[in-house]
């Protein structure tokens, strides 16, 4: 696989302006050491402070220029989680359908992780008011799809819990469809129940989308297997490198953040309850 040059810009927010820099040297450091990838080079920007912002009034950023194979780039956005990624080269990249699988199931591994510690990403309004999405494509579709829309046919499969199978797969289907995603199958299979009688359910799927949004529903569901079916190799231009790097970033830094956002509108609480 070929290697890819990105910069990564990595945020830190703290109210203590002497234990924020020190965070982000230590940051520093931990890049720099990094194996697997060559850091050209990491900028840890001044501190800079916003007094209006009472909470968090001290901000800085560390500017690190890496190069790497995607799956270490994949493995350091989770990470790191930068505010932003931008993708130096090259202006492609081709992986082959085995390889791409591979790096799907390393997302939902490092994701899944997360989401057991801090909770789950994916969230909707609400799908009983979304029309039922289309399922199946004739052959012809699909191959247009692919050929000429540059989409990716793909198995995914979740695990869910729930009461009635039949409305579980009726949501799932709609939240696919809400992503972006086109149905070409789906079945589901109780696989048990819980103490409370809740069903534990397995929903696969075989869906059609682009490369971007086939990482972002890996990243949000952590499915419990996603392999590529076609095409056998996947071209992957520059801006959508840098469209999953920064989402994957960016679904990582939500969960990690929520403790403190959390501790944030406690401390909110708190204030109005004083002042009132």
């Amino acid at each position: 696989m070929d290697e890819i040059e990105v910069i990564f810009y990595i945020e830190g927010l703290g109210n203590d302006k002497k234990v924020l820099e020190s965070a982000l040297r230590e940051t520093a450091e931990s890049l720099k050491n990094e194996e697997g990838v060559k850091v050209n080079y990491v900028n840890v920007e001044e501190i800079l402070e916003d007094p209006e912002n009472e909470l968090l009034p001290y901000s800085g950023v560390i500017e690190a220029g890496i190069t790497g194979s995607l799956d270490a780039l994949i493995r350091l956005a989770i990470r790191y989680a930068p505010a932003a990624v931008e993708v130096i080269r090259p202006p492609k990249v081709e992986v082959e359908s085995e390889e791409l699988s591979k790096l799907l199931g390393m997302v939902s591994y490092l994701m899944g992780g997360l989401m057991k510690q801090f909770g789950p990403l994916a969230a909707y309004p609400d799908l009983s008011e979304l029309p039922k999405p289309r399922i199946g494509y004739e052959r012809e579709e699909i191959e247009e799809l692919i050929i000429g829309d540059r989409n990716v046919l793909y198995r995914f499969v979740i695990e869910v819990f729930g009461d009635d199978v039949e409305k579980a797969q009726e949501d799932f289907a709609k939240a696919l469809h809400y992503e972006g995603c086109r149905i070409n199958k789906i079945v589901s299979k109780v696989q048990g129940e819980n103490e409370g009688g809740r069903k534990y359910i397995l929903v696969a799927t075989e869906l059609l989308s682009d490369i971007e949004t086939m990482f972002q529903l890996t990243a949000k569901y952590a499915p419990v297997a996603i392999s590529v079916i076609e095409p056998d190799y996947v071209d992957i231009t520059t801006s959508e490198l840098q469209g999953i790097l920064a989402d994957i970033a960016g679904f990582s830094h939500e969960l990690v953040m929520r403790p403190v956002k959390k501790r944030i509108m406690e401390a909110k609480n708190t204030e109005f309850k004083l002042n009132p």
